[in-house]
């Protein structure tokens, strides 16, 4: 009689015998008519995203959006809806980008996510002072603040279906992050902003938004602020996290117990901005050795022209065992959206290592499907 681990190891090697099938009947268009399209696989579980950048969301990467349209059922804006871009100026905004991914879509019937209004990242130094250049007070920030949701909320009422109302508020050890909202408005900036969304367009859906949130007490401060956004008698309808993983993190069990924790407050759980870190770790360097050693930064850059199959079955692992925790979780994870189309516009090829060749995404530089496609698509229960 087989043993248990004989059977699982027949089943994996059955499931990458179809995974190499699969890539080499794919066509030489990543829009071919004989692919799944990973929107519909999920379609009885959460919706599929994908964030967009510019050349995107005005069609000039054709391919990148015959990707778009093929696979997703949601977009998100990856850059032009942030503070600096949107309203680079006191007296001025700058719509033009985002109406255009609005438009984009609009036009092809897909749910549209804003991102991201309060951020403490990627917001003009003048957002925080008068003009003498002093921290404003808590009164005259919450009506820069207001002003600044009211406007960009108001422009794309009922066009965009939900917002990261508040990105990365938490630190990693669970307190509340010392930023300048902080110290001008106090630590209830969190629930003021859901307040004045919740004002201008009460048909959006309202999310808090944030890396690292399966660490426990991380995790934990996140149900804490959930709570206290309801004990206001304030509306959030999900938690996103951001889905920012690599090879060994997060574990299976802290992810399993981040859903479940959301989960229990009656709130869903969105997987905002996924992609996967495939390369070597380089925290433990400072910006000046990595730009400066040339054997550094080789030694972070290990695979400059193309992944090798070993490493690609690692990836292809990892998306696949990642994707069945999501989708045992299915009740409540209500969207999973990937930071990017394919690894050629990933922003992991910049960060935090200027210039490497980095591996995250579903498909490749070529716009081809790489093999971790086929082992998502598997867990959908619609393999090929």
């Amino acid at each position: 009689m087989p043993t248990t681990e004989h059977c699982v190891s027949v089943r994996r090697l059955l499931l990458v015998t179809c995974v190499t099938l699969a890539v080499l009947s794919v066509g030489s268009c990543s829009g071919d008519a004989e692919q799944p399209s990973l929107g519909d696989a999920f379609r009885q579980h959460f919706l599929i995203g994908a964030a967009l950048n510019d050349d995107e969301m005005s069609s000039r990467d054709a391919k990148a959006v015959a990707i778009v349209l093929k696979h997703c059922n949601s977009v998100t804006a990856e850059n032009v809806m942030k503070w600096v871009h949107i309203h680079p100026r006191p007296d001025a905004y700058d719509f033009e980008a985002a109406d255009r991914f609005v438009a984009f879509g609009e036009k092809h019937n897909m749910f549209v996510a804003g991102h991201a209004l309060i951020w403490h990242d990627q917001i003009p130094a003048w957002t925080f002072v008068d003009e003498q250049g002093k921290l404003l007070g808590r009164d005259a920030m919450l009506q820069r603040m207001r002003q600044h949701i009211e406007t960009v909320v108001g422009r794309y009422k009922g066009r965009v279906k939900g917002w990261d109302v508040v990105n990365e508020a938490l630190t990693d050890e669970g307190g509340l992050r010392q930023s300048l909202w902080v110290q001008t408005v106090g630590e209830d900036f969190v629930a003021k902003a859901f307040e004045y969304t919740n004002q201008v367009d009460p048909g959006a859906e309202l999310y808090y938004n944030d890396f690292s949130l399966d660490k426990p007490a991380k995790r934990d401060a996140a149900v804490l602020l959930v709570k206290d956004l309801k004990a206001r008698g304030l509306r959030i309808d999900a938690v996103g996290i951001q889905g920012h993983w690599g090879m060994d993190y997060p574990t299976d069990g802290d992810l399993d117990d981040f859903i479940s924790a959301v989960g229990r407050l009656g709130v869903k759980v969105l997987v905002t901005e996924m992609d996967m870190n495939i390369l070597p770790a380089a925290w433990d360097y400072d910006g000046a050795d990595i730009n400066m050693r040339a054997e550094l930064r080789k030694e972070l850059n290990p695979y400059p022209e193309a992944l090798p199959d070993s490493m690609q079955k690692v990836l292809t692992d990892r998306y696949g065992d990642l994707f069945a925790i999501l989708v045992r979780h299915a009740a409540t994870v209500d969207r999973v959206t990937f930071w990017g189309v394919t690894d050629r516009t990933s922003w992991l090829n910049d960060w935090p290592v200027r210039g490497r060749t980095s591996y995250p995404l579903l498909f490749d530089r070529n716009y081809q499907p790489k093999p971790a496609f086929y082992a998502v698509l598997h867990t959908a229960g619609s393999a090929k």
